[in-house]
């Protein structure tokens, strides 16, 4: 009630309806790891095009699978992703100096020797200078150009805060409150950048740098949300597997790569169906599709920054539930596959769990298969198909966030009964979207919070639990059209 009831009269109070609106995460949001010439190496950044990659890591680079595969995301539908980039530790950072100014490149790699940088005083006051990036092999122009800077800590335009953090080409050192001479100098004035060793999924630098990536306080545990993981040419099994285990503790699917030149008769998932798999697939074989740095001559590349995008493309159109396979589910930029395979061969790959691309008439180089590396038949696992595990972990994910408010809310009936209500209509939501199987609300999901899942010991310990269940839809994988003549009428 009002806090004071003071005069006679009318009084209006607002009283909260309970209603806290769950919305469903993203599901296509793709991380992508590799090694590039160029990028940050402490941080993932986020990207809506292959422009910004472009921008941020130096776009394709044939020494490294990683901007193809990125390419190919965005090219097959994809519109959300990070990158990780790899480098290795002898790659070297550019350094220069203007004066007491100390300038470096914002990340290590031969990228920073084409650059330049100016640094210009004011006319009306020498104490403060303007500072220019420069692009030698573009004229000189302009990229980067900071104003009004000073050399002192004290200022509000302290050179130090203005640039770093903000600038994506250098950072800077100021060594003391007096403000250099007017200066142009190269960016690899005093020390020229250098890539380092390239190295690649097949190096074991490679991979143990990949694994120190994932894991409390490291730069993946900082990604708000990531739902799809592409290494691409990683094929080593003990490396997939312990992906496969982070992938499962960050609700994320892995695509797994095979071996360039596997065959029917060779592609194995040794050491790649453990416990933690359930989160991650398989595709084969590599896609062969024009490369734009050799003049458009034909390349394999491996499938999974391909079916990234045809990942996010089905989201996009269908949903989640939908699975990211059939006649769709085409590949965008595929001139062909490095293995054709028949519908006899596909038969002895898809019962174990092997999702297969095919070149079709018609509708031309698809994904044909969407099973998880629990898919095998012998397995028998209710985590056999991509859509129902991928919608599985949307559910959590969405749950998981849209039930914050819960925690320290006095643990009774009243909270019980909110949560039956938002949860319950987040998922009458998506089964209006077709997201479950059945023809009513009763067969599709329940959602039960109550006294027969929460004991006094439970609220004893501050424990509310909720239990969700969901019918999900299973893909019509098999066809079966049966045949039957009819016999001609017979008078009796």
């Amino acid at each position: 009630m009002p806090s004071a009831l003071t005069f006679p009269g009318v009084y209006i109070e607002e009283i909260p309806s309970g209603v806290r609106t769950i919305t469903g995460v993203a599901t296509s949001i793709a991380l992508f790891i590799g090694w590039a010439a160029r990028g940050p190496t402490d941080r993932a950044l986020r990207l809506t095009s292959f422009a910004d990659f472009e921008r941020q890591y130096g776009g394709l680079d044939r020494r490294s699978l990683l901007g193809y595969a990125v390419k190919q995301f965005y090219d097959n539908g994809g519109a959300d992703a990070y990158v990780l980039r790899i480098a290795n530790a002898n790659a070297v950072t550019a350094a220069a100096a203007i004066g007491d100014l100390a300038l470096t490149a914002s990340s290590p790699g031969a990228w920073a020797n084409a650059y330049r940088v100016r640094l210009t005083r004011r006319t009306d006051d020498a104490a403060r200078f303007k500072l220019e990036v420069l692009h030698q092999p573009s004229n000189n122009a302009v990229v980067e150009s900071f104003e009004n800077l000073s050399m002192s800590d004290a200022d509000a335009r302290f050179v130090d805060t203005v640039i770093n953090g903000r600038s994506g080409f250098i950072t800077v050192e100021a060594g003391s409150t007096t403000t250099p001479a007017n200066a142009t100098v190269d960016l690899d004035g005093t020390t020229a950048g250098a890539d380092g060793t390239v190295i690649g999924p097949d190096d074991s630098a490679f991979r143990t740098a990949l694994l120190a990536l994932f894991g409390t306080g490291t730069v993946t545990d900082r990604i708000d949300l990531f739902n799809l993981v592409c290494v691409p040419g990683l094929t080593d099994a003990t490396t997939i597997a312990t992906l496969q285990g982070h992938c499962r503790t960050s609700r994320a699917f892995l695509m797994v790569d095979p071996v360039v030149d596997a065959t029917v008769g060779t592609v194995s998932l040794a050491g790649l169906t453990g416990s933690d798999a359930m989160n991650s697939a398989f595709f084969f074989p590599w896609v062969v599709t024009p490369d734009p740095l050799q003049e458009g001559a034909l390349r394999a590349f491996p499938p999974c920054g391909f079916v990234a995008g045809v990942f996010a493309r089905t989201d996009a159109t269908r949903g989640v539930w939908k699975a990211p396979a059939g006649s769709d589910a085409s590949i965008n930029g595929a001139s062909g596959l490095v293995i054709t395979m028949s519908d006899a061969e596909n038969g002895q790959l898809n019962p174990q769990g092997i999702n297969c691309l095919r070149t079709l008439p018609v509708y031309g180089t698809v994904v044909w298969g969407s099973r998880t590396l629990h898919g095998h038949n012998d397995r028998a696992s209710e985590w056999k198909y991509v859509p129902v595990r991928r919608l599985a972990l949307f559910l959590e994910e969405s749950l998981y966030r849209g039930t914050q408010w819960v925690v320290f809310e006095p643990n009774d009936e009243p909270l019980w009964a909110q949560i039956r209500l938002n949860i319950g209509a987040f998922l009458q939501n998506l089964f209006r979207q077709g997201a479950f199987q059945g023809t009513s609300p009763r067969e599709a999901y329940f959602v039960k919070c109550d006294k027969t899942t929460t004991t006094q010991t439970d609220i004893n310990l501050g424990i509310v639990n909720i239990i969700v269940g969901f019918a999900p839809l299973k893909p019509a994988e098999f066809v079966v059209i049966k045949i039957q003549q009819i016999a001609g009428e017979i008078p009796t």
